[in-house]
């Protein structure tokens, strides 16, 4: 269960409530009843087309007016009103719609408050859904909503957004509206938990639930900094990567403080209202992801967001990023805060094969990150961060195979690259003259056996932040 609950004091008089009861098999009619409360219009709003779809992700149960305020104009076109359905799983009360009504552009605010599993098929829940024009999940327990996933709500709330509506939630319902759920239906996990054991009970993910344009392989997560959740996103984001949640090898954690909210409009650029939220992103398999033993993951991504500042999920950015790692558990310092990465002149890694991201200090043969284990072709990343600065990665080649090397140097430094044999000698060498300016090398082993090489990219003019992207082949 999770602990982001969401109160919902605010007393429903009876006349005010409409009682819908369903009894699914096995389930008493006492428990299995839905609550409906309608406020405003008793009529729905009628119009041929919406503008939108827009989305609100808030870090915490309530409404945020700023962003449901963007969300209501977009999807109106800034003409007419929309209707509002509120989905909750638990409670009483009616505190988002009462909000909701006051806002302008709102002709009615109806509260849905499902107990059962069952309910995702009651007819007038789901006549309320489709006939509104933004749904709203509240806060309280997204393995409730999870549990809706196959149900003809499931279909209700996606029919919002295709006829141009919008959806969104906090706390609990800004976890179910990600591509992976994190559902915590056996246990709530903490960070310190994840990152002891990212196969921990505690994480347990739903899929295939709601993917929205522009939203795929995200993992939300809400009450982000207050109770400390990077460590256990880091950990979700792992756990995508390694057990192929997501597609292309790479996931996007989305984690938004209390009191803040994302809106993401028809475009996919998301803004933020409030203090905080953080994207984070593992784009290769962690070092150490295993049942019973801690995480080691390096070199995940993070952009922070304050307020006012956007982040383009149709157009993903690859930099202004800084970089933490976990090791063995224990994460680097400062998960909250860096300093981004601010060069986007490095070209992109290829897609395919796997990728590395080096692992300082790397400063000599003794200490090279081995990268035999990779599928080629490969993609290893690293930055110059000092004049004298020097990266080595060791690897394999067999009788008769050529290795290729390309690499994308940034325009902050001018690097160097060198193919060492096992005892250190320079067998070929790239060395081109400029900032910016790329090197590449090829070797084919004639000897017979398997031998151990070593790749060595040296700073020789400038440092920087910006990483370097080395294309490794073997044929």
């Amino acid at each position: 269960m999770s602990p982001s609950r969401h109160s919902r004091r605010l007393a429903v008089t009876a006349a005010a409530a409409a009682l819908l009861t369903v009894a699914p098999l096995g389930v008493t009619a006492a428990h299995a009843q839905v609550t409906r409360v309608r406020q405003g219009s008793a009529t729905d709003a009628s119009r041929a087309s919406w503008s939108g779809p827009a989305y609100t992700m808030n870090g915490s149960g309530g409404i945020v007016t700023a962003t449901m305020t963007r969300a209501i104009d977009a999807i109106r076109g800034g003409t007419g009103a929309i209707d509002v359905a509120v989905v909750a799983g638990s409670g009483t009360g009616t505190p988002e719609c009462d909000v909701i009504t006051n806002l302008a552009g709102v002709n009615s605010c109806t509260t849905l408050t499902l107990t059962a599993t069952a309910d995702g098929n009651n007819s007038q829940v789901n006549t309320d859904i489709r006939n509104a024009e933004f749904v709203y999940f509240a806060g309280g327990d997204q393995c409730r909503y999870v549990a809706w996933k196959g149900t003809a709500l499931e279909a209700s709330v996606e029919s919002v957004v295709a006829k141009g509506g919008g959806v969104g939630g906090g706390s609990a319902g800004h976890h179910v509206n990600s591509d992976v759920v994190y559902d915590a239906c056996t246990a709530s996990a903490t960070s310190a938990g994840a990152l002891a054991n990212p196969y921990d009970r505690s994480l347990t993910f739903t899929t295939g639930m709601f993917r929205w344009p522009n939203y795929a392989n995200t993992i939300n997560d809400s009450h982000f900094v207050t109770r400390d959740r990077m460590g256990r996103t880091i950990a979700f984001v792992a756990r995508a990567v390694k057990d192929g949640l997501v597609t292309g090898g790479k996931a996007w954690g989305v984690g938004v403080e209390e009191g803040a909210s994302l809106f993401v409009d028809r475009a996919g650029r998301a803004t933020l209202s409030g203090p905080s939220a953080y994207v984070v992103l593992g784009d290769h398999q962690p070092e150490v992801a295993t049942s019973g033993q801690p995480l080691t993951y390096l070199n995940v991504k993070i952009w922070k967001l304050t307020n006012g500042q956007s982040y383009d999920f149709a157009n993903r950015p690859t930099c202004g990023y800084y970089l933490r790692s976990v090791r063995a558990g224990v994460p680097d310092s400062s998960l909250y805060d860096g300093t981004p990465v601010t060069d986007c002149s490095s070209t992109p890694p290829p897609s395919g094969g796997s990728s590395y991201a080096e692992v300082e200090p790397n400063d000599s043969r003794t200490a090279a990150n081995s990268i035999a284990g990779l599928t080629y072709p490969a993609t290893v990343t690293g930055d110059m961060k000092s004049t004298t600065d020097r990266d080595y990665f060791s690897l394999t080649l067999g009788a008769g195979q050529t290795l290729t090397v390309n690499c994308a140097i940034p325009s902050a430094y001018d690097a160097d690259l060198y193919l060492l044999s096992s005892s250190g000698s320079t067998l070929t060498r790239s060395v081109n003259d400029g900032a910016g300016t790329d090197e590449s090398l090829t070797l084919t082993r004639t000897a017979s056996g398997t031998a151990t090489y070593h790749l060595d990219l040296e700073a020789y003019a400038a440092s920087g932040t910006a990483d370097y992207a080395c294309t490794i082949a073997k044929s």
